[in-house]
């Protein structure tokens, strides 16, 4: 339906709202604007996007001329066909009130979940964040099969005793957080209670609304996964051992693991080797308590988890070289933060 690749502009009382719509996902922003007149156009959304975001700082007008819009910003001018605004789909109305986040909070938890989800279509349940809403706690979960990130978080329901959960695609969630993060002030989420499948969540925050259809199907148990004991611990600072996972893995290819040997006496060190017998290896600095120990990271897993980590200082808490290890938030005093787990699933090298 080429009518779904088109933004649909509206204006009404002093206001333009534009709007977006693919039977999946739906979007809206309104801006206030000085009107001649109330009107739509169904333009390009692509076209425009692209068009606006290479406009200067200057004053822009839209008028709609027959079948195109002529849009003029200083001396650039464009003009764009339209299509018809009678074909365009009506946006689903908002669910059911469901409580309310800090913005930038919602953001940067939902960045942490967001970069464990899997992106093979052939799992589509595994393409989602699992969003649990039990009373003033909301956690998200996300695992890929390799790795998983659980996040836990405080909200305000709607309802205080209300228990709802959601499967919401992760990029139409990050995009969405992304979005409203730095907006600040509250985001509003909105949740349908329809059967399986059919069940919608929505995002308000600011002069911006955001909805979209649920994934069907079930969300693997991932909580017994996380780690309840260790045998050891490496404290270290996160930005140090990102630049030297990145300098290292220049020899690896992209499925190729990286190595950390850890111990009391010796640190960490990184080791990794590519084709052709290239090889690499850098010691670093961290505080090791456990017996020593040498485990294997796919090493884009491994600085996907750095970055979300969110602290300075991170805990890589371990049990055994060939078993689930949890990379955990820490504070300057070098204690675990509760309420994150980044929990990756080792590789298995020889020898």
């Amino acid at each position: 339906m080429p009518v779904l690749a088109g933004a649909l502009l509206r204006v009404a009382d002093g206001k333009l709202h534009v709007s977006g719509f693919d039977y999946e996902v739906s979007s809206q922003v309104t801006v206030d604007v000085h009107a001649d007149a109330d009107g739509s156009a169904l333009v390009s959304g692509r076209l425009l996007a692209e068009i606006t975001k290479a406009l200067p700082s200057k004053p822009v007008d839209v008028a709609c001329v027959g079948s195109h819009i002529e849009l003029t910003c200083g001396s650039a001018r464009f003009t764009l066909p339209t299509m018809p605004v009678e074909d365009y789909p009506s946006l689903p109305d908002m669910p059911a009130l469901a409580g309310v986040i800090d913005a930038a909070t919602f953001a940067t938890a939902v960045a942490q979940v967001a970069v464990a989800a899997g992106r093979d279509d052939t799992l589509p349940m595994l393409t989602g964040v699992r969003m649990e809403l039990d009373g003033e706690r909301l956690t998200l979960l996300a695992t890929d099969r390799y790795r998983l990130a659980v996040k836990e978080l405080s909200w305000s329901p709607d309802a205080p005793d209300a228990s709802l959960a959601a499967l919401v695609p992760a990029k139409t969630l990050a995009d969405t957080a992304k979005t409203l993060g730095p907006l600040g002030g509250s985001v509003t989420l909105a949740l349908s209670r329809g059967a399986a499948g059919e069940g919608m969540i929505g995002f308000v925050g600011g002069t911006r609304r955001t909805t979209s259809r649920l994934l069907d199907g079930e969300f693997p148990p991932v909580r017994r996964l996380l780690p309840d004991s260790h045998t050891a611990q490496a404290r270290f600072s996160v930005s140090a051992l990102t630049e030297v996972v990145r300098r290292v893995g220049l020899v690896a290819d992209r499925a190729t693991p990286v190595r950390l040997t850890m111990s009391a006496e010796e640190g960490l060190v990184v080791e990794a080797s590519g084709s052709e017998d290239a090889r690499a290896s850098e010691a670093m600095d961290c505080t090791y308590t456990g017996e020593p120990m040498t485990v294997a990271f796919n090493h884009q897993y491994l600085l996907d988890g750095l970055s979300a980590i969110g602290t300075p200082t991170a805990v890589l808490s371990l049990t055994d070289p060939k078993r689930l290890a949890a990379l955990l938030p820490a504070g300057e005093d070098g204690e675990v933060i509760p309420g994150y787990w980044y929990v990756i699933m080792p590789v298995r090298v020889g020898s």
